[in-house]
Parts: structure tokens; C-alpha cells; sequence
């Protein structure tokens, strides 16, 4: 076992050690700060300074979901580019391994069009 190995754990505990007594510190800190008067005003839900209204049902088209969820992926698609085009530059292996995951993400974009999800409207 190499020397430096009981070094780098005793690093990870440490911090680990440190980090649960900076939450400890702050979660009594709330608890010894907050105010402790209670009423009927505090426990309502806040909604922009507005009176809070009783629930009312509305009907939310899945659409929108759906197409945050289609941006959210590809917006993660291109965080992964951007270091795979500096980095891996040379890298065969590297390279078809980026090619099948867009040719993964280019079918999932085009299924998505040929189902309609990227109408906003109908």
C-alpha cells in the first residue's frame, strides 16, 4: 500500500469531519436565531405578497414538460461536446465513442419531431 494512500483518506475524513460540524453550526445557529412566535399569518404559503387563494384545479398541457425536458437534455449534450472537441482530438476511440452518442441524441431528436413534441401548439 502506497504511503500516500492513508495520507488522501485521512484528508477525505477530515473534511468530512470538518463539513458535518460547519452544518451542525449552522443548523443550531438557526434554530438559535429564528423567532419563535408563531401565528396564522407565518404558516400560510408566500405567493409573491398576494393572499393566498384555495387550490383550483387547471389543466397543464404535458407539452411544455416535455419540451424542458428535450431542451435540458440537449443542453447537457452540449456540455459534453465542448471538452470532448479540446481534449480527445486525437483520440480514435474517443472520437466514435462521441459519434455513437450523438447518433444516440440525433434519434431521440428525431423521434421527438416525427411524435410532434416540438409543436408548441397544435
Amino acid at each position: 500500500m502506497p504511503v500516500d494512500f492513508d495520507f488522501r483518506w485521512a484528508a477525505i475524513i477530515v473534511s468530512g469531519i470538518i463539513g458535518f460540524i460547519a452544518i451542525a453550526i449552522m443548523f443550531g445557529a438557526s434554530m438559535f436565531i429564528s423567532s419563535r412566535r408563531r401565528s396564522e399569518i407565518k404558516l400560510t404559503s408566500y405567493e409573491c405578497g398576494i393572499e393566498a387563494a384555495p387550490f383550483r384545479w387547471s389543466q397543464i398541457n404535458i407539452r411544455y414538460y416535455i419540451f424542458a425536458i428535450l431542451f435540458l437534455i440537449f443542453d447537457v449534450e452540449a456540455v459534453f461536446l465542448f471538452p470532448w472537441a479540446v481534449i480527445f482530438i486525437g483520440n480514435k476511440i474517443a472520437f466514435y465513442a462521441m459519434l455513437i452518442f450523438l447518433a444516440v441524441l440525433g434519434f431521440a431528436i428525431l423521434y421527438g419531431w416525427r411524435k410532434g413534441v416540438l409543436q408548441w401548439s397544435k
